[in-house]
């Protein structure tokens, strides 16, 4: 039997698309909460300065 056979090929790529979409979602998480960091920062600068 093969070990390059379609099933092992497939159950390889899901597993390697779902690390890849979980590494992607995390980035997406870091940068939406620097997002909100930075939307904080500049509310309270704005209002310490005025």
């Amino acid at each position: 039997m093969s070990r390059n056979n379609e099933g092992n090929i497939k159950k390889h790529n899901d597993k390697l698309h779902k690390a890849q979409d979980k590494a992607k979602q995390a980035e997406r998480d870091r940068k939406e909460k620097l997002k909100q960091i930075v939307k904080k920062f500049n509310e309270t600068n704005s209002s310490e300065n005025n």
